[in-house]
């Protein structure tokens, strides 16, 4: 450890930690609170669906199975277009791509309003989620280019609250325009939702050349001294790095940690859309009947969910370990999906169990993300990234349709969170056994940045 802080790069640093904060409070600022309020915006287009079937499956007479495998295959079109969407990212820059992700995914969720028989219905969920390809694991790689991984935990957690607080929001609005909407201008409600929610994000990919640079040294709005300040801690980065051998994208397809990642993440996706496509349909079975009412009571678990982000992100940070955080999050969270199972008939005891699974599972999706950002090296990071994601999000596609079989078959969610929460107990434990504190040098980082910090 010695010899590394010996480099010259320790050497020729003058920053305070104040100066480090306050740069970096000017680039939450400026970045973040974009960044989050776009990925609110993809989660609302995403979760909709959710709050549509109160409605839109009798209105169209779709069973629960066709609208499971329609709300899943928005993952088939996401698997098949991430991984290209990202290579390209990083030849064209994130600007260019996420103007035409936002764009292209907004005027798509607007057309479900035209949605009729089940085949329209699998092509606009598919086109969505091709569109929508490469935002998320592009805005995971885009983040590395401005955090070190010693921040890099709770930044992701902020940003990726975006998530519940969507669903905190979006509950009640969609259940405000699918009642008092219905029949307004000869359209149903949850027509005009899908119109509403859908605006939004093409002004949005409007905006993103006004707010989003390339990269920290295109950003006029920071001093010399600011960027210089980011580059040190990146080099940070580079530093507790050394000796990790450099791998391409093509070595990291070869790589078997890589797909390691991929399953533990697809089982967090797993339980992540249990949640949140069903929540709807849960509280409904509890008695409730009243799509605002449901929008409502869905604000409780959303809402610890965000908290639990946040904070559970946070501590990660804090402590520089991931590997415990995480297997907390996955196992904790299958506990929260069986005790729904259990407390279905009961509306104050489903609201607990739903908040409890809420709040852990989407917790452990920031802790991930800092693992494989901090296990690949630069070269093969956006590649691995859109991999990883692209992989595991199959289980956005697995756990909706799933559920929606189970559903029909037995006219219950039991055996299909009993699944669910099988599968999180499985990645608690690939966490555990597969992967090493030393893999992601935390003992290292967590030592080199309070040396330093010392100085």
């Amino acid at each position: 450890m010695s010899a590394i802080l010996d480099l010259p790069l320790q050497k020729q640093s003058h920053y305070t930690t104040d100066e480090v904060a306050q740069t970096y409070r000017k680039v939450n600022w400026r970045l973040i609170l974009f960044l989050f309020i776009c990925y609110m915006m993809a989660y609302l287009d995403r979760i909709n669906v959710g709050f549509a079937q109160l409605q839109m499956k009798g209105d169209l007479g779709f069973s629960d199975a066709v609208y499971g495998l329609g709300a899943g295959i928005f993952f088939a079109g996401y698997f098949l277009f991430e991984v290209p969407s990202n290579l390209i990212l990083v030849k064209i820059g994130v600007r260019k791509t996420m103007m035409r992700i936002m764009i292209c995914w907004g005027l798509i969720s607007m057309s479900m309003l035209f949605v009729s028989t089940p085949m329209i219905f699998y092509i606009l969920r598919f086109l969505l989620g091709a569109f929508e390809a490469g935002f998320l694991p592009g805005i995971i790689f885009y983040l590395t280019l401005w955090y070190p991984g010693s921040r890099r935990a709770r930044i992701i957690a902020v940003f990726m609250s975006a998530v519940p607080v969507a669903g905190v929001l979006g509950g009640p609005i969609s259940g405000w325009i699918m009642n008092d909407m219905e029949g307004m201008l000869g359209m149903h409600g949850w027509q005009w939702m899908f119109l509403l929610q859908g605006a939004p994000t093409v002004l949005l990919g409007l905006l993103v050349p006004v707010f989003l640079v390339d990269k920290p040294e295109n950003a006029s709005w920071l001093s010399a001294r600011q960027k210089g300040v980011i580059n040190h801690m990146l080099a940070l980065d580079r530093v507790i790095k050394a000796g990790q051998s450099e791998r391409s994208f093509n070595q990291a397809l070869k790589d078997p940690r890589v797909y390691l990642f991929s399953f533990i993440y697809f089982t967090i996706i797993c339980g992540v859309y249990a949640v949140s496509f069903w929540l709807p349909t849960i509280i409904k079975g509890t008695g409730v009947t009243d799509s605002l009412s449901i929008g409502l009571y869905s604000m409780i678990p959303y809402g610890f969910g965000a908290a639990g982000m946040v904070l559970i992100g946070r501590h990660s940070d804090l402590k520089m370990e991931r590997r415990w955080h995480l297997a907390f999050c996955t196992i904790v969270g299958g506990c929260g999906l069986i005790m729904i199972a259990l407390t279905t008939n009961n509306l104050i005891l489903s609201l607990a169990a739903l908040s409890l699974a809420t709040a852990t599972i989407f917790a452990g999706m920031p802790v991930f993300w800092a693992i494989p950002t901090s296990y690949l090296s630069s070269s093969a990071a956006a590649g691995g990234i859109a991999m990883i994601n692209s992989l595991a999000l199959l289980g956005g596609f697995v756990s909706p349709t799933l559920m929606g079989w189970a559903k029909t078959s037995t006219g219950n969610f039991t055996s299909g969170l009993y699944l669910m929460a099988g599968l999180l107990f499985a990645g608690g434990i690939a966490v555990l056994v597969g992967t090493s504190k030393s893999m992601f040098n935390e003992s290292r980082a967590e030592d080199l940045l309070l040396q330093t910090a010392s100085k």
